[in-house]
C-alpha cells in the first residue's frame, strides 16, 4: 500500500471490503499453514477480518465504516504509530497477492474512500507452480518443511494403481450427446430478469485454460532485466490476472517461450506512456518473432534433410491433439469434418478445435508438413489487418481447404471471401457459419440452373445483349408468311408479269 502521507489514511477515512468468493476447506488451510509462514500472524489476522466483512455465505459488498472499525479490531492504538502498522500489514497482503488495495476519490474533493478487495488464495498447484512464492516460503521454513506441506495437500494414489500400468480411456459423455437445448425461442423476460438481477460489478472474464502457455508472472520478473525501462511496468503486472492471460495468449498463439515473451516486453513501446500493456503491438512483434523462427525452421530443413523435420512435427501435432474442451459450440453449427481430417477427429472434437484454436495451430492440421509460406502470410494479413476474430478465420480456413477445391486455393480468392465478410458484419463464429451455409445454397443455385437452363441461355446472349443496353441497331422488318390458299393465274395473267419482270430488267420497253 502506497501512502504518500498518513494525514491521507486516517481513521476517519470511510472503508469497504469486496470479495467474490467463498473460502473452503483447503483455502482456509492454505491460509493457516502456507500463508501465515510467509506474511505473519497479524497480516493473516487482518485478511480474516476482512474477509469477514461481508457474511460467509455471501459475496459482494460490506457496508461503508470508518477505518476506526479496522483499528480496533486489530487492537491497534488511534494515532500515527497504528495507522502505519495497518499500512505494514496490507502491503504483505498484496504482495502475497492476497489483497488490493484501492483508493477512491472524487475530483476537486478531498474526501477519498478506500477499497479493501480480498482475493482467492491459490490452490496447492498453483502455489507450488509458482517460483517466487515456493521459493519465499522456503526461506521461512526451510526446503523440508516445504516438502511436508505439499504433501499434506494431497491424497496419495492406491499403491496397487500407483505401479500398474494402466490404460486410460475417456467414457464421458459430452453435454450435446445427452440434452437438447430449445434454441428457437430466446425468453426475453427471463434474461431482462437476470440482467436486473445481476450485480454491478461483474468479475473479470478469464481465458479458457488452453489458450494460455501457462507461464506465471514469477517466471517473467525472474528473467526480467532489473536495469531495464520496462521493469516497473513489469512489476504492474502482479495480480493483473487479465494482462497475464492476455500474455499468455500471445506466447500460445505464436508458441513463444518465457526467453521470447520476456524479449518482447523490453522492446521499447510495448508499453503505454501510462504503462498499460499494449496487446496489438506484443501479437505483431511476436507474429514477426513468430515468421522469424519459421524461416531458421525451414532453413534446418534443408540442411538437416526433410524426414527428421516431418517427424518432429509429427510429434508436436500429436502433443496439440488432446486438448480440453473451451468454448461450446452448439450442435447446429455443426460443419462437417474435411476429408484431410476424417478418422483424426469427430465432428464434435472438430467444431470445438475451429471455435477455440488460434488460425496458426488450427491451420497447420491440414497439411502433413510444414504450412506453405504463402498461405501463412495471407491469413496473417487478414488477422492483424482486417482484424478478423480467430474463431471467424478458422471457418474461413475450413471454407477454403475444407471443400478439396484447388480453385479455392488462392490468395485472390481467400482475400475477395474475407473482403466480404468484413462487409456483412461477420464477428462471431456463429456468423461466420451462417456465412459459409449460406454461400453454399448460392453455388449450388448456380451449379442448378448452369446444368439445367445452359442450351436455352446460349442463344439469348447473341442477339439480345445489344436490344437489353440500348435497343436494336436494325428494325424488324415483317416477313410476308406464304399462302397456299387462293385462284390460279391465267396464261394472259402469266404473260403480263413476265412482261413487267422484263421491262424492269431494261431488256423491253
Amino acid at each position: 500500500m502506497r501512502i504518500g502521507s498518513l494525514h491521507q489514511f486516517t481513521e476517519h477515512h470511510r472503508y469497504y471490503a469486496f470479495r467474490d468468493f467463498s473460502l473452503s476447506a483447503v483455502d482456509r488451510k492454505m491460509v493457516g499453514l502456507i500463508y501465515q509462514p510467509m506474511v505473519g500472524a497479524f497480516a493473516a489476522g487482518l485478511y480474516q477480518l476482512l474477509y469477514q466483512q461481508v457474511a460467509d455465505d455471501r459475496v459482494g459488498y460490506s457496508a461503508l465504516e470508518p477505518q476506526r472499525r479496522l483499528l480496533l479490531g486489530l487492537g491497534l492504538e488511534m494515532n500515527e504509530r497504528g495507522r502505519q502498522e495497518l499500512v505494514n500489514q496490507a502491503s504483505r497482503l498484496e504482495a502475497v497477492g492476497l489483497l488490493q488495495v484501492t483508493r477512491l476519490g472524487v475530483p476537486d474533493n478531498d474526501d477519498v474512500v478506500y477499497e479493501y478487495e480480498v482475493a482467492k488464495p491459490l490452490s496447492p498447484d498453483e502455489f507450488f507452480g509458482s517460483p517466487h512464492l515456493t521459493l519465499l516460503l522456503r526461506d521461512k521454513v526451510g526446503k523440508h518443511s516445504v516438502i511436508a506441506l505439499r504433501e499434506s495437500f494431497y491424497a496419495k494414489e492406491d499403491d496397487e494403481l500407483a505401479g500398474a500400468e494402466l490404460t486410460r480411456e475417456n467414457i464421458s459423455v459430452p453435454f450435446y450427446e445427452l440434452f437438447r437445448l430449445n434454441t428457437q425461442g430466446i425468453d426475453l423476460e427471463l434474461e431482462q430478469a437476470l440482467t436486473e438481477v445481476a450485480p454491478a460489478r461483474q468479475a473479470a472474464p478469464k481465458l479458457p485454460q488452453t489458450e494460455t502457455a501457462g507461464i506465471q508472472y514469477g517466471e517473467i520478473i525472474m528473467r526480467f532485466p532489473r536495469n531495464s525501462g520496462n521493469r516497473s511496468h513489469v512489476e504492474r503486472l502482479r495480480g493483473n490476472e487479465e494482462a497475464l492471460a492476455q500474455l499468455n495468449y500471445v506466447a500460445y498463439k505464436y508458441s513463444l517461450t518465457v526467453v521470447d515473451l520476456v524479449r518482447l516486453l523490453d522492446e521499447d513501446e510495448v508499453f503505454s506512456s501510462r504503462g498499460e500493456l499494449l496487446v496489438d503491438e506484443l501479437q505483431l512483434r511476436g507474429n514477426q518473432l513468430f515468421r522469424q523462427d519459421r524461416k531458421r525452421k525451414d532453413e534446418r530443413q534443408r540442411i538437416y534433410g526433410r524426414m527428421e523435420a516431418v517427424k518432429a512435427d509429427n510429434g508436436k501435432g500429436e502433443s496439440s491433439d488432446d486438448m480440453p474442451e473451451e468454448v461450446a459450440v452448439q450442435a447446429e453449427f455443426y460443419m462437417e469434418v474435411p476429408a484431410q481430417l476424417a478418422g483424426r477427429c469427430d465432428i464434435h472434437q472438430y467444431n470445438m478445435l475451429m471455435r477455440n484454436e488460434p488460425h496458426t495451430r488450427f491451420i497447420a492440421r491440414f497439411f502433413p508438413g510444414a504450412v506453405p509460406e504463402w498461405l501463412m502470410r495471407v491469413f496473417e494479413v487478414i488477422d492483424h489487418n482486417y482484424k478478423l476474430q480467430g474463431a471467424v478465420i478458422n471457418v474461413l480456413i475450413h471454407y477454403v481447404l475444407g471443400q478439396n477445391d484447388s480453385q479455392r486455393v488462392t490468395k485472390t480468392y481467400i482475400d475477395a471471401v474475407a473482403s466480404n465478410m468484413l462487409v456483412k458484419g461477420v464477428d462471431s463464429f456463429e456468423r461466420a457459419v451462417g456465412y459459409v451455409r449460406e454461400q453454399a445454397k448460392v453455388e449450388q443455385e448456380k451449379e442448378r440452373r448452369r446444368e439445367g437452363g445452359g442450351s436455352a441461355a446460349a442463344p439469348r446472349r447473341s442477339g439480345g445483349a445489344a436490344a437489353a443496353k440500348g435497343g436494336r441497331r436494325k428494325p424488324l422488318i415483317p416477313v410476308m408468311p406464304e399462302s397456299s390458299g387462293g385462284a390460279q393465274l391465267t396464261a394472259d395473267e402469266m404473260e403480263e408479269i413476265r412482261r413487267m419482270a422484263r421491262k424492269l430488267d431494261g431488256k423491253s420497253t
